[in-house]
C-alpha cells in the first residue's frame, strides 16, 4: 500500500489520498492521471491492468486500487 501511495502522491501531491473515496467520481483523478497511474502500477507491482479493469470503482480509493492490484497479482 505504501508504494501505491508514493505513486499517487507523485501524481497529485496536494491530495490526501488516504481520505478520498471518490477520486474518479469527484474528478480528482482525470483520464491523463489514470494513464500515468496505470503505467506506474504495472511497473511497480509487476501486473497488467487490462481494459476491463479500468472501471471507476477500481480507482475511486486507495483501498480499491490496492484490492485490484492484489487480485491481479494473484491471477499470475
Amino acid at each position: 500500500m505504501e508504494k501505491l501511495l508514493e505513486i499517487l502522491k507523485g501524481l497529485k501531491p496536494e491530495v490526501e489520498f488516504e481520505k478520498e473515496q471518490k477520486l474518479i467520481d469527484d474528478g480528482i483523478l482525470d483520464s491523463f492521471d489514470l494513464v500515468a497511474l496505470v503505467g506506474e502500477i504495472n511497473e511497480a507491482f509487476d501486473v497488467e491492468v487490462e481494459f476491463e479493469d479500468m472501471e471507476p470503482e477500481n480507482f475511486n480509493s486507495v483501498e480499491k486500487m490496492y484490492e485490484m492490484i492484489e487480485r491481479l497479482q494473484n491471477e499470475v
